[in-house]
């Protein structure tokens, strides 16, 4: 077999082309390149454009596009039988431009004394680019035993490209291997920032990382939440893609419809069809493209045979700033675009040169730059002349990643200056193996054409993005830029009036929407509707709830001291309802208890001071001095009412009230008991009534009743004491501070207690209603339980139908009028005959009125 027939067969069935995408088949392709060798030594000595030197840089570059492989993978299709691919004719052009600048120096005299040479491979496939790394490690391997001489004419120490993920995976993790420096232009998938599994690559062009944090921040400033996201069918699409669809419902974006752009073929149109089919029924506004611009200018004219207009799309930096989808045919009328491109850069001198280029084309016919034609199959040889007589234009997209070409070839003559050491003005020929340039390499830092290059330590540049639109006038499309993005830390800045807006074909000031649910008004929670979070129906969050906004699908409860209206998104505070001492109705009722311990304290006095005299023994002489104290203390039960409540005055206000009142009505009923006996019942009465009568009968009996009283009352607060409470059921919106237990078992036997005592009292009262105008006291006795009852009834009803200041000044109004019911029908009659009538508080007065009701009763 001849040795083109040897090449010729791996060329076409190349089992590490693929195989070598994943580590575990590293050591088969390591294999494969010792046998190979012989081979691959034919093709870089005997063809490629090259340019000899003391140190080569191997340049990757699509200098042809293929439709793809003719067969099933992996085999390789010749790239000779692909058209022309302007792009990559001046990337590799910029590599030449920067070589022959360093090596003319005018590339700021950086390597004085050596000179730099280069290698160019025309990777028009993911095949094509292995079979080139392939041939590097080959020269690798071969080098150290060619010479000993001090330099290494051919040797390659670095690598720049290729120009996209798919074509780099496998290269960077056999070129890492050997350690050998790796910089791309293009190639953006965040998996080669792993310093593990590619630990020799760089790249002077931002990871997608950034990117995909672009395109969040642009959707998150426009509030495009419901979208369509699609990549293409290459590692660059799929990857960035998937880290888009991650990171978008952190951010409260939702993808409504997510497709897969395929190569553009027969076999594929009713794929393409389908997906804008599948953008239409999802009802997005807002589509995402993270594609590469081959496979997406497949898609846009079924998009444009669909009609589709009004929409806004979202482009990666491969196409968005790309002659090759903007030129399609009816693209202007599909909406608005905006695009993610490179910072705008610029090549001083670069124009210039390719022109000279193209105009000794037209000249030199087929001759090849340094070593003639080239025949190989594989690695396809250059012919640089055949390129420029196409005389490609060079745009922005173009210059853009030609800058990033230039800034590689740069940052290796870096590289080489400080490992040379070059700072003394003649450089150190030596040997120089490409581990040993790498980390010169990634430590490097220099700024060129006013732009700081340097590499982090995932070997990514730390630059960003300029933030682009689509302007058209008629069917003449620009590029404009309306921001920027910074990636650490992370800032969008974007001027909005320079957004030109299309909806269904016509300019508009008004940003399009790209949502599936209207926000929900305010206080109204989202309902889910379907699996999407940003699909959903709105629902009024219910008295007593409010929204949090943290929180949009659940109303919460508000705290106890707090309201809130129905619809509210905050709670407020609730208004507390007690009985304070500065308030009017306070002030008022104070002044009441002033008045009434007065009436108390005069009373008392003056039956003290005629203790003696008819009008008090009637009265009921001491007696009376133990009901008017009672009727003071139940007086000052009031003060119990007024305040916030607290653990004594809960204790006290209620018992203190029922035991002083309750031996009140008891002296009451015995005095009432003694008259009517003394009166109607003396000759039936018992012999035992007069031991009753006689030995402190009347004093005991007022203190068992009362000892009953108190019994219930320390028996209540005993087994259920009442406590300071909120009770915030009765209003939605306001708090009573009151005591608990205010209606309970013991309260109700408590109540049902006085109310007995309250009939007996009345009872005997009422027996005594005829006796002498002195001793009967049944009137004035009936009206003051009258009003008791009548304070008692007003109270308990105001109570069951409010509750607050007015309730409390209604239960004290109740308390001191008891009070004053007792005060006005039973003492103030006697203390106006002792201060006013001292002529009726007479023994023969009282005589007299006595034998007056005997006649009458004979």
């Amino acid at each position: 077999m001849s040795r083109v027939a040897l090449l010729y067969q791996p060329c076409l069935s190349f089992p590490c082309v693929d195989m070598c995408v994943t580590l575990p088949y590293f050591f088969l392709c390591c294999l494969m390149l010792q046998m190979a060798d012989a081979e691959l030594d034919y093709m870089s000595q005997g063809g490629g454009l090259y340019l000899q030197g003391d140190f080569s840089i191997a340049g990757l570059f699509p200098l042809h596009d293929t439709n793809g492989p003719s067969a099933g993978l992996p085999a390789l299709r010749p790239c000779n039988e692909g058209f022309h691919n302007k792009h990559g004719y001046h990337m590799m052009q910029a590599m030449r431009f920067a070589i022959e600048e360093i090596n003319n120096k005018t590339g700021k005299n950086l390597l004085p004394g050596i000179s730099l040479g280069y290698q160019v491979y025309d990777i028009c496939s993911v095949s094509a680019s292995v079979l080139a790394t392939l041939d590097i490690l080959a020269d690798q391997h071969r080098g150290p035993a060619a010479s000993t001489e001090p330099t290494l004419a051919n040797m390659t120490v670095a690598v720049i490209g290729p120009d996209s993920s798919s074509k780099t995976f496998t290269p960077a993790a056999l070129l890492g291997a050997y350690l050998i420096p790796q910089i791309s232009y293009e190639a953006t998938n965040k998996k080669l920032s792993n310093k593990i599994l590619y630990p020799s690559f760089l790249r002077t062009i931002p990871s997608d990382k950034n990117q995909v944090e672009a395109i969040i921040q642009l959707l998150v400033r426009f509030n495009w939440t419901w979208i369509a996201l699609l990549g293409s069918d290459n590692d660059y699409g799929l990857d960035g893609m998937q880290s888009l669809s991650q990171l978008a419902p952190a951010h409260g974006i939702c993808v409504a419809y997510q497709g897969i752009i395929p190569t553009y073929s027969s076999e594929t149109a009713h794929l393409m069809k389908s997906m804008v089919k599948g953008i239409l029924r999802a009802k997005v506004n807002t589509i995402v493209l993270f594609s590469s611009k081959s496979k997406l200018s497949g898609l846009f004219p079924f998009v444009i045979e669909a009609n589709v207009t009004g929409k806004v799309w979202i482009g990666t930096e491969d196409w968005s700033a790309a002659t090759r989808v903007s030129g399609i045919a009816g693209i202007h009328n599909v909406g608005t675009v905006l695009g993610v491109v490179i910072k705008d850069a610029a090549i001083t001198g670069f124009n210039a040169f390719e022109r000279s280029v193209m105009e000794a084309s037209l000249h030199h016919g087929n001759v090849q730059m340094g070593s003639g034609v080239a025949t190989g199959v594989c690695l396809q040889s250059a012919d640089m002349f055949s390129l420029a007589r196409n005389n490609f234009t060079l745009e922005k997209y173009d210059i853009t990643s030609s800058f990033n070409v230039y800034k590689a070839v740069y940052a290796v003559a870096h590289a080489l200056h400080r490992a040379l050491q070059c700072n003394s003005g003649l450089c150190r020929k030596r040997r120089m193996h490409p581990w040993q340039l790498l980390p010169m390499l990634k430590d490097t830092r220099f700024s060129l054409e006013n732009t700081s290059v340097y590499f982090d330590a995932n070997g990514d540049p730390p630059t960003g993005y300029d933030i682009v639109t689509w302007i058209w006038r008629g069917t003449e499309w620009s590029l404009r830029v309306v921001g920027s993005f910074r990636p650490d830390p992370v800032q969008l800045t974007l001027d909005e009036a320079a957004i030109e807006w299309h909806s269904t074909g016509a300019t508009s000031i008004s940003v399009p929407s790209s949502i599936c649910s209207l926000p929900c008004p305010k206080g109204h929670r989202k309902v889910m509707r379907g699996q999407h979070a940003c699909c959903f129906d709105c629902q009024a969050c219910p008295f007593g709830t409010f929204l949090n906004i943290s929180e949009s699908i659940i109303c919460q409860p508000c705290s106890n001291d707090q309201w809130a209206p129905a619809s509210s998104e905050q709670c407020l505070d609730r208004q507390v309802l007690l009985l304070a001492w500065e308030a009017p109705l306070a002030v008022a009722l104070l002044f009441f208890l002033v008045c009434c311990l007065l009436l108390t304290s005069i009373s008392a006095a003056i039956l003290l001071l005629h203790l003696h005299t008819p009008v008090a023994k009637s009265a009921g002489g001491r007696t009376c001095l133990v009901m008017l104290a009672a009727l003071t203390a139940a007086a000052l039960s009031s003060l119990c009412h007024f305040g916030p409540p607290s653990r004594m005055s809960c204790i006290l206000k209620q018992p203190l009230f029922t035991f002083s009142f309750s031996m009140c009505l008891a002296c009451i009923t015995v005095r009432s008991l003694q008259v009517v006996c003394i009166f109607k019942l003396a000759s039936k009465l018992p012999p035992a009534y007069d031991k009753w009568a006689k030995k402190q009968g009347p004093e005991v009996t007022i203190g068992i009743i009362s000892a009953i009283a108190l019994f219930i009352s320390v028996t209540r607060v005993a087994f259920d004491p009442p406590e300071p409470s909120q009770d915030v059921d009765f209003y939605k919106d306001r708090i009573v501070l009151e005591c608990s237990n205010t209606v309970s078992f013991g309260a109700g036997v408590e109540l049902g207690y006085m109310s007995l005592l309250s009939v007996v009292c009345f009872s005997f009262s009422y027996m005594g209603k005829d006796l002498p105008a002195n001793y009967n006291e049944a009137k004035c006795v009936t009206f003051s339980l009258m009003v008791y009852l009548v304070s008692w009834i007003s109270f308990f009803t105001v109570y069951l139908v409010l509750r607050g200041p007015f309730t409390m000044a209604a239960h004290v109004f109740a308390i001191l009028f008891s009070v004053l019911a007792v005060l006005w029908g039973y003492f103030l009659p006697k203390i106006y005959i002792i201060v006013l009538r001292p002529q009726m508080n007479t023994t023969a007065h009282f005589q007299n009125c006595i034998q007056m009701y005997t006649m009458s009763k004979q």
